[in-house]
C-alpha cells in the first residue's frame, strides 16, 4: 500500500486549481487518496492530522506545491504521479501561451498594468491571506478573499481598514458572489435583475440565487460576506456595508438579507440599517426569531431559503402572496416512496455538501419535532460522535474541516458522500436520505453522474436485506449552469432518487416519507 510524496518547488497554484487536480488524480484506477497542497505550515499540520506528512514534504517551502499519493501499488502511484506532472505542466504551458508577456507576480505589478482594476481575488494559504488582503486594501482595491483559516482578529482589522478606505471585504471563506454580472469563486449562471443579495452563507446565497432564477427574475448584485460576519467579534461590518450598497444601487429595487442567527446586537444593527435602506428587505436569520422583525414596515421574516426567494419574486412584482411553484416531489410520489419502507425504518440522513442546507434541515425537522444529530449542531447537546450508536436522525455537512483535511471540497470530490451513502444503506432503521447537488463555475462538471451509480448501489444493497432506501435530492443549479440543472436531475432521477425543488422541499419531503411529516398537501 504505497505513499509516494513529492514536492514541486517554486510552483504557486491556488486551493481551487490543486484541489481539480487531486480531483482528477483520484479518479484513477487504483488511487485511493490524492493530496496536493501548498508548502505552508498549516498544510502541514494538516497532513499530520492525516497521516500523510512524509519528509519531502516536511521539507517543502512554503512556495512550493507538496503532492501526496495514496495508491493500490506502485504501479497506480506511478501513473498517478504521471498525470499530475502532465496536468501542472500543462496549465503551465496554457498560461504561457495564453500571454505574450510574463503574469505580474504581485498586486502591485497587477494594479501596474490593469490601472481600472477595482478588486482582488485572493485564494492563498490562510497564514498569508491577511496580509495580502491588508496589500490590496491600500493600493484601493475591493476583496474576494475565498481563503479561509484566516485568525478573527485578522479579519476585523481587515474589515475595520476597509471600512475606513471606503472599500468592502467579502470574506475570508467567501464562496461566491456575483458584482455587475460578473461571477466569483463558487458562482451560478443566474440572468441578471432587479433583486440584490447579500449573505454571510454560501450555498444558502446560490440556492437563493438559483430560486430566483427559477422564478423567472434575476440578481442585480450578490455579495457575500463570508460566515463569521454576524458574529459579535466582527459585528456584521460586511453585511452592513453591503445593505449600503444595495440601498444606494439603482438597479436594485428588492433586497435579500441572508445569515445564520447572528449575535443580538449584530441582528438589532443590521435590521436597523436595514429599515433605512428604503426599498423592501426580505430578511432570513435561519434558526433565528422572527418576531425581532415585528413592526419594521420594510422589513419581510421569512423562514427558509426558497420562501426568501419566493417573497422577493413577490414584492419585486407587487403581490401580496407569493406564488408557489409546483414542487417535486408530489405528495403521490411521497406517499409511494413512504409505502416502500418498512415500519422500523424511521431513520432520516442528510448527506450535505451545502452547510447551509445541512443546519436547514436540522431546523425543519426540528420544528417537526426530530432530535437530529449533527456534526455542525444547532444545539451543542445533539453533537454528532463518529461510531456513535443509537443515532435516529443525523445531517451532516461535508464542506466542514473534519472532512476537508488533505481532501477537496464535497462540491468538487464526492467520494466521502458516497462512502457515507453506502454505509447509511447499511443500516436497517434508515429510510431515507437526502443529498444536495451543487452546480455552478468551480463545482464538479458532473456530480450527478458519480452520484447516480452509488444511489443505484445504495438501493440494491437495501434490497439484497429485504429493505428499501429511499433517497431524496435536490439541485442547486440552473439550467445555463455548465452541468445544466435538468440534466443533473434527469441523472438522478433514473437512478431511482425521488426529486425535489429546493434544500427545504426535500427536508420535508423526507420527513413525510419516514412519517414525520405534518401533511405535505397543506404547505
Amino acid at each position: 500500500m504505497p505513499i509516494r510524496s513529492l514536492v514541486k518547488a517554486d510552483l504557486y497554484k491556488d486551493s481551487v486549481a490543486l484541489m481539480r487536480v487531486a480531483e482528477a488524480l483520484t479518479a484513477l484506477s487504483g488511487v485511493r487518496r490524492a493530496t496536493l497542497l501548498m508548502g505552508t505550515q498549516a498544510n502541514k499540520a494538516i497532513l499530520a492530522e492525516a497521516a500523510m506528512l512524509t519528509p519531502e514534504a516536511i521539507a517543502a517551502r512554503p512556495d512550493d506545491i507538496m503532492a501526496v499519493i495514496d495508491g493500490a501499488n506502485d504501479a497506480a502511484v506511478d501513473a498517478a504521479v504521471a498525470r499530475m506532472n502532465e496536468l501542472l505542466s500543462g496549465n503551465l504551458a496554457a498560461e504561457r501561451g495564453a500571454a505574450a508577456e510574463r503574469a505580474p507576480r504581485s498586486l502591485a505589478l497587477g494594479v501596474a498594468r490593469m490601472k481600472d482594476a477595482n478588486l482582488a481575488m485572493i485564494s492563498v494559504p490562510g497564514a498569508y491571506a491577511g496580509a495580502e488582503a491588508l496589500k490590496a486594501l491600500r493600493l484601493g482595491l475591493n476583496v474576494f478573499l475565498f481563503s479561509d483559516n484566516v485568525p478573527v482578529e485578522q479579519e476585523k482589522a481587515i474589515k475595520e481598514l476597509a471600512q475606513r478606505k471606503g472599500l468592502i471585504v467579502m470574506g475570508p471563506d467567501c464562496g461566491t458572489a456575483i458584482l455587475h454580472g460578473v461571477p466569483l469563486g463558487f458562482a451560478n449562471v443566474v440572468r441578471r435583475g432587479a433583486i440584490g443579495l447579500i449573505a454571510a452563507s454560501g450555498t444558502g446565497l446560490q440556492e437563493v440565487m438559483c430560486q430566483i432564477d427559477r422564478r423567472g427574475e434575476g440578481v442585480s448584485h450578490a455579495i457575500g460576506a463570508g460566515g463569521r460576519d454576524a458574529s459579535e467579534a466582527i459585528g456584521g461590518i460586511t453585511l452592513m456595508q453591503g445593505l449600503d450598497l444595495l440601498a444606494a444601487d439603482a438597479e436594485t429595487r428588492v433586497i435579500v438579507l441572508l445569515s445564520k442567527p447572528p449575535a443580538p446586537a449584530v441582528a438589532a444593527a443590521l435590521l436597523d440599517r436595514a429599515a433605512a435602506a428604503g426599498k423592501p428587505v426580505v430578511a432570513l436569520f435561519l434558526g433565528g426569531d422572527s418576531a425581532m422583525v415585528a413592526g419594521r414596515k420594510n422589513i419581510l421574516a421569512v423562514r427558509t431559503l426558497e420562501e426568501a426567494a419566493e417573497r422577493a419574486v413577490a414584492t419585486l412584482r407587487r403581490r401580496a402572496t407569493p406564488s408557489r411553484m409546483t414542487r417535486a416531489p408530489s405528495l403521490a410520489g411521497v406517499k409511494r416512496e413512504q409505502a416502500r419502507l418498512r415500519a422500523d425504518q424511521r431513520g432520516l440522513r442528510g448527506l450535505y455538501s451545502g452547510g447551509t442546507f445541512c443546519s436547514e434541515a436540522q431546523l425543519i425537522w426540528r420544528d417537526l419535532g426530530l432530535k437530529t444529530r449533527s456534526n455542525v449542531p444547532f444545539d451543542k447537546d445533539l453533537l454528532l460522535v463518529e461510531g456513535q450508536k443509537g443515532i435516529e436522525h443525523a445531517v451532516v455537512d461535508f464542506g466542514s474541516d473534519e472532512f476537508t483535511i488533505g481532501r477537496p471540497h464535497p462540491m468538487i470530490d464526492m467520494t466521502m458522500r458516497v462512502e457515507r451513502l453506502l454505509k447509511e444503506a447499511r443500516d436497517p432503521a434508515v429510510g431515507v436520505v437526502v443529498l444536495d447537488v451543487v452546480l455552478g463555475h468551480g463545482a464538479h462538471a458532473d456530480p450527478a453522474g458519480v452520484l447516480a451509480p452509488a444511489i443505484q448501489k445504495a438501493k440494491a444493497e437495501a434490497r439484497a436485506k429485504r429493505r428499501y432506501l429511499s433517497v431524496v435530492a435536490f439541485v442547486c443549479g440552473t439550467e445555463q449552469d455548465p452541468q445544466r440543472r435538468s440534466d443533473q436531475e434527469n441523472k438522478l432521477r433514473k437512478a431511482g432518487a425521488l426529486l425535489a425543488s429546493s434544500s427545504a422541499a426535500a427536508a420535508w419531503a423526507a420527513a413525510e416519507i419516514a412519517g414525520f411529516g405534518k401533511n405535505m398537501a397543506k404547505r
